[in-house]
This record gives C-alpha cells, structure tokens and sequence, in this order.
C-alpha cells in the first residue's frame, strides 16, 4: 500500500508556500549583546561575555568553565512561536570565528537535536578552522511541533560544551573538555518557513573579488616529505627488533623508490624476512592475528592481509629463502614457504566469511585480508591460492563492477539468502557514489582506495593494472569532483573545500581542502591523477597546484598525529606523482563549482543527494537523511550565496510504501543511533522521545529488525523539497513514475536539469530514477 506523507501542520503543503518566502515570516529575533532586546526576551546568562564582533555587531561569547569541564557557559531566553504551524530556529554566527566548542539548543528544558550523527543537528560543531570568512553563517533546526502546539512563546537556552570525539568508547574519551570561549553568537530567531531569509535591514559581508592565491608553502615540502620517509626507513634498516607489518610495507614499497635508502638495499630484504618470521611465530603463539592485526590502524580490516602484498612485491628477492627452515612454535621446524602460506590461508579465508557492508570498510576488508593474502598465497604455494580472476570478484564487488555478495558462508560459496541488503546490492551509485545511508562526505572519499585497489592488480609495480577497475576509478573522481565548494582558508587564500554538512557520516564544518582528491594519511592529492592521467582529472590537480594548496595539503596530512607511519607510508609516491602532473599539458578542466564554470545539476537517485550551481548560488542537499530506522520527512541543505551561508535541517515531502510499523524515537540526547551513545553525567531529556517516524516496506529476503538500522527502512521512493526558489523532487524508484504538482499561482519555472523554462499547467511526470529542480527566481 502507497501512502503520501505530508507534514500533518502543513495544512497547505510544503510547495504551496513557495509564495511566502520573503523572510517575512520570522516570527521573534533576539540580539545578543544589546541590552534592550536582551531584556525584552527576559535573558539571563551564566559566564558569557559581550563582543563586539564581525561587521560592528554587538554578540555574546559562552566562556569556559573556572576548573577542567566538559560543559561552559549557557543563557537562556524567550521566544515568541506559531502555536499552530511548524517552527524553525535559527541561529546567527560569524564565518570568520575558528572554534572546536559545540553549541547545543534546549527548549523547555529538553535537548533539540542529537550530539552526534542524529538527524536533527545540534547549533553548532566546531571545525576549528573558519568557515565563511567575512561572512555570517545562519543554522536552522526544526523544533519538534508538539514543543510549540498551543504555545505562543518558548523558553530556550544555549548550552556550550568542549569538542566531543566520535570513537571514545568512554565518556572521557568521547567528551573533551570545554577549554575556550565559543565563536561569537549574534542573534537567534524563530520562524515559521524552513528556508530562512534575514531581514533586509540586516548587515552581510560580501565575497572578495579574486581571492589571492597562498604564497607559501612551496616546492621545499617535498624535501621534508624525502627527510621523513627516509628517516623512518633508517630506524627500520638498523632496526634490532623485527617490523612489524606495516614497518614491513614500507620497506617492501621502499625498496622500488630510487631516492629512499631501501632502494635495492639487501639490508630491506633481511628485515623483511625477519619480520615474516617473527609474525609467524606470533601467528602460531595467537591464530586469531590473522583476524586482527593490532600493528595495522583498523586490524580485523587487514588480519595478516599486508604480509600478503610484501611476499608478491618482493617475491623475486625473498625466492631462494622461501625453503628454508624455521621454528614452527611447537618444537619443530617448518618451512617458510609452508608457514608464511598457512598464516596467509586463514587471513584469506577468515575474512572471506567477514565482510563489511559500508563501501570503504569492504573496500579495505576486501583488498587486504582478501586479495593481498591470495597474491602471497599465489607465490609461496600456487595450489592453495584462489585463481586469480576469481579472487578478483572481491574487488570487483567493493568497487561495484559486480553486485555484493555479501560474506561467504563457507569461503567457498556466496550466500543466495537472507543478506542485509539484498542479492543485487551495489557498493556505488551507478553515477559512481560510494552507497549507504544517503550520500557520504569524508568516509565516500573512496578515491584513494579504489587507487589502491587498481594499483593491488599490477603484475608488477612499473605494469598496468586492471583497466576496469582504472575505468571505475575515473568515474568515482569525476562524481567526487561536484562535492568540492569553493572557500577561503585562514588568510583570506582560495580554495576548494570538500562538502560535508550533508554528508551522512560527517560532522566536520568547514570541509576539508579537497580538489582532485582528498590528501589522507594513505596517498597525495595527486594519487588518481599521476595513475590515469584523465584530462578533467589532471586539469583539477592543475587548479590545485596553481591555488598552490597543494603543498598546504601534504603539510595538514604530516601534521597529524594519530597514525604517523601510516602517513609516512601514504608519501612515498608523492614526488614522483607531483613531477608527473607538472610535466603535463595543461588542461582546462576545473572543478565544476568553481566560480566561472558553467551552472550545473548533479543528482544521484541511489544516494538521495543533489548538487546546483546556480549563479552565484551553491546548493547541496541531502533528502535522504541519516533516516537509520524509519522514514523521517527531513532533509539537510548547505546554500551558500557571495553573501551569506545557510545549513539547515528541513521538513519535506516523501512517498513511499509503508510496512505498517514505527519506530518511535528514544530518550536519548547524545548519538542519534546506536544504543545512544555514551551517557552523560548530568540527567537531560530529548524534545523529539516518542515522535513515532513510519518504516517504509524492506524486500522479502532482508534481515531487518523494526528499530534497527537499515538501508530500505527510512528510504522513501519520491522527494519533494521546497528551499528558497528551488522545488526539488526526486524520484529514487527504478521503476515507479510520480507526480510533482507545481505551487499555485506559478504559471512557469526554468528546470535547470534540463535547461529548458517549463508551462506549469500541468503535474510534471518524474521518471524512475531521475530529479526535476524548478527555480523560480530571476
């Protein structure tokens, strides 16, 4: 059975309010920081201080605590609401402002809005860098209707915390510390359209005109990235103590690179050999190593998998020792050739029955403990290796050039039945999106592994790899490259910067410097450019190189502390990829947003998320919505004009064929998933407990618990969402045709997908699998 859903206060329909939009329907506003509208709203404050900020305006920083706490300064204050319609509250904050504070919003005395990773946002997550630079941002929240219904003013309150860390398996290890004063806060309205427009009489700063480009730092980096590598490889050579594996990668990978000192160094074999050994002998001390490998960064991802990948890179070198004996750990010997296989089978097999779903996390599981253990396997004992173009299919799989098959039962055969996601489940988009619950920021920023992935198919390192999966990756770039905004850095310098406020799995505000690709631990920026040396790809690693972010990035990557070898290994490709692409024609391919580039719409229906360059306008927008468990009417918009930046969390239109269930929202105030997270200290309540959300029907054959995540349950086929002067529908059914009706009294609208200005005198048809964006601006 179908059913239409529609916000049940929204007695006219979302679209119908398209007239409206004028930002006459704020409703209250309070200033920050000016006596008489602070007494007007009866504020009251507990360690704050007044600023005068961005622009001359008048704001209010929330201070640290006097002694180490989690929690800072709070006001508290009234705003008028609508005790019929739906409410919106938005809150004001200068771009220029760099903080890691988050700002939370309580009405009532309950908590709007979950912590981390929820579908509604708290106000504000600290990305420690500026956003918007000599610019306001506004962020709007929905307040839940049963908050406001009857009601004609509300009590609120901001509450700042320190940063929160997402993988702390503690409270202490989750919840920092609140060490700073928060970025300035200069009003908070209330209103009643999810699009918020400020009063005209407001000031806003204005985009510079050609931003300058970073005047450091230069070509020197790169002998800082040599004097690193080389380092690490020194300590590894003279190293007493075995390697451990990842030491043994680099040393594997090393040994090809003419300027590192394991260059053909025979003393890289012997510790390679050593460290073999001695992971062996630990392997038969503890059999679950192959499961889990705690020297690499994510061990039941890797098992003994990169063993694997050194025994076929060096293969050749480590020949005339593999038949030599070693202590088996129980009081004999045993070949090296049969101990390094045996280790090998069981990291192959294991994780063969323990795939993960997520696409990067099966992209590792699959490359690691799957493929490099078979290449090791391949070369120490041919028999037991799995045939090469069959142990592909993993990759193939993780890369969606084959449907997943979810984890073997056995190791031999794929499961036919009751997977999670279904026999024809793809791990991309067929626009080339890593797919999950909605379109992913920093986690779908794949690029570096499917890389990797083709770079793993080489015969050998100076060979061509698999060109489907050199085909693939160009496709994943080129999708990638719509999600990169342009930005300033810190002093004023252009840049591109990765989207990720509507990235399902982010909590990160500004994006990362990101062009062609993302700089992470594992690879440059150049990585994908330097393999395939595609036009469009190349010509934005061209616009990186002369932004002269390039060298900005590979210092931010070196900068981090975490995971310091892993780094050190990503950099080893990274002079020779930079002296490639400087010896390229240029070309004059450029990231689609950036500004001088034509308008465009990018949609993908499998992900649910939009992307339009409009003008002077960016809009990105999520319509499927970190919606875990059940259908939840929400959307999250990034808007960005020269003038302001706009985040919001909005009501929209869903149709979709329901299960008859609910799920009803917890009382939880932290995650938005989970069992909730870890637990606060302090007794708060949750404004949205017991809203009651409808599961949308999941396909026969797919495990699926009412409550638990899933990638059908909050999944609606058609999406309607009216922001500003753009109506958006989008149909993500493969076989379904909708309807999208246009807002009375609008006789026309251009339809920027296709270009064409459109009679509204008739519902429009939107196909399966397609996205109708009306604009009725000027």
């Amino acid at each position: 059975m179908k059913a239409r859903f529609v916000f049940p206060l929204l007695v006219s329909g979302l679209i119908g309010l398209f007239a409206l939009n004028s930002g006459a329907d704020v409703l209250d506003s309070i200033t920050f920081g000016d006596a008489a509208s602070e007494a007007a709203h009866k504020f009251a404050d507990a360690r704050s201080e007044k600023i005068s900020g961005g622009l001359g305006e008048s704001a209010r920083r929330l201070l640290a605590p006097l002694t180490e706490n989690w929690e800072g300064g709070r006001m508290s204050f009234t705003l008028a609401v609508d005790s019929v319609k739906p409410n919106y509250a938005t809150i004001k904050l200068w771009g220029s402002d760099a903080t890691k504070d988050v700002l939370i919003l309580f009405c009532e005395g309950k908590q709007i809005g979950y912590r981390h990773l929820g579908d509604i946002d708290v106000l504000d997550i600290g990305g420690g860098n500026p956003a918007f630079v000599g610019r306001f941002i506004y962020t709007t929240t929905p307040l839940p209707i049963e908050l406001t219904r009857g009601k004609t003013n509300l009590s609120c309150e901001i509450r700042s915390t320190g940063p929160t860390w997402g993988y702390g398996t503690t409270f202490a290890q989750y919840q920092k510390p609140m060490t700073e004063p928060t970025r300035g806060i200069y009003k908070f309205y209330s209103h009643t359209d999810g699009t918020f427009t400020p009063p005209a009489d407001e000031k806003q700063g204005v985009a510079p005109q050609n931003p300058p480009v970073a005047k450091s730092p230069g070509a020197e980096v790169l002998d800082q990235i040599k004097k690193r590598v080389n380092g690490e490889l020194d300590a590894r050579l003279n190293s007493k103590s075995p390697c451990s594996q990842m030491q043994l990668q680099l040393l594997a990978k090393a040994y090809d690179v003419e300027w590192t000192r394991a260059y053909k160094n025979p003393k890289a074999i012997e510790q390679i050999v050593k460290g073999l050994d001695a992971l062996f002998a630990a392997y038969r001390k503890d059999p679950k190593l192959a499961q889990a490998e705690p020297s690499t960064w994510n061990p039941d991802w890797f098992g003994l998998g990169i063993c694997g990948q050194v025994i076929a890179l060096r293969k050749a070198e480590l020949a005339s020792q593999l038949n030599e004996k070693i202590e088996d750990g129980r009081g004999g010997k045993i070949s090296r050739r049969a101990a390094y296989t045996e280790m090998l089978v069981a990291c192959r097999d294991w994780h063969r029955k323990h795939r993960r779903q997520y696409t990067n996390q099966t992209m590792l599981n699959d490359l690691n403990g799957i493929y490099h253990a078979n290449r090791g396997i391949a070369v120490l004992t041919p028999d037991q290796a799995v045939p090469e173009q069959e142990v592909r299919r993993y990759l193939y799989e993780s890369v969606a050039l084959e449907s997943w098959r979810d984890s073997d039962q056995d190791g031999d055969s794929p499961r036919e039945r009751n997977w999670a996601v279904g026999t024809n489940y793809w791990q991309l988009t067929a626009k080339g999106l890593s797919k999950e619950l909605g379109y992913v920021g920093s986690y779908g920023e794949v690029i570096d592994l499917v890389a990797d992935i083709y770079n793993a198919t080489r015969p050998a390192p100076d060979q061509p790899g698999d060109e489907r999966i050199k085909a693939q990756l160009i496709k994943v770039a080129h999708a990638r490259a719509n999600f990169r905004y342009p930005s300033l850095d810190a002093d004023g310098n252009r840049v591109m910067r990765l989207e990720q406020v509507v990235g399902w799995r982010d909590n990160h505000f500004p994006g990362y410097l990101t062009y062609a690709q993302r700089a992470t631990r594992d690879a440059s920026a150049l990585q994908a450019a330097a393999i395939t040396l595609d036009p469009q790809l190349a010509g934005c690693a061209q616009q990186m190189i002369a932004d002269n972010q390039f060298f900005t990035s590979e210092v931010e990557a070196m900068e981090d502390k975490a995971q310091p070898l892993r780094t050190t290994i990503g950099r080893l490709e990274t002079p020779e990829q930079y002296k490639l692409i400087q010896a390229q024609p240029p070309q004059s391919k450029r990231l689609p947003m950036t500004p001088g580039q034509p308008d465009f719409v990018f949609s993908d229906e499998e992900d649910g998320v939009v992307a339009i360059k409009n003008g002077g306008e960016i809009l990105y927008v999520s319509l499927y919505w970190r919606a875990r468990s059940a259908v939840n009417f929400l959307a999250r918009v990034h808007f960005t004009t020269p003038t302001m930046d706009c985040i919001a969390v909005v009501r929209e239109e869903a149709e979709f064929e329901r299960s008859g269930e609910f799920y009803t929202r917890p009382d939880w105030v932290n995650f938005g998933f989970g069992n909730g997270g870890p637990k606060y200290p302090v007794e708060m309540r949750s404004a949205h407990a017991g809203e009651k959300l409808p599961i949308a029907k999941v396909p026969e054959g797919i495990r699926f618990r009412p409550g638990s995540e899933n990638v059908f349950a909050g999944k609606a086929d058609f999406y309607t969402l009216r922001y500003g002067d753009y109506l958006i529908s989008m149909n993500m059914s493969a076989a379904k045709t909708f309807e999208l009706k246009p807002p009375a009294p609008l006789s026309e609208a251009r339809e920027l997908v296709s270009g064409k200005t459109l009679k509204l005198t008739a519902p429009l048809k939107v196909a399966p699998r397609s996205t109708v964006v009306l604009y009725f601006g000027k």
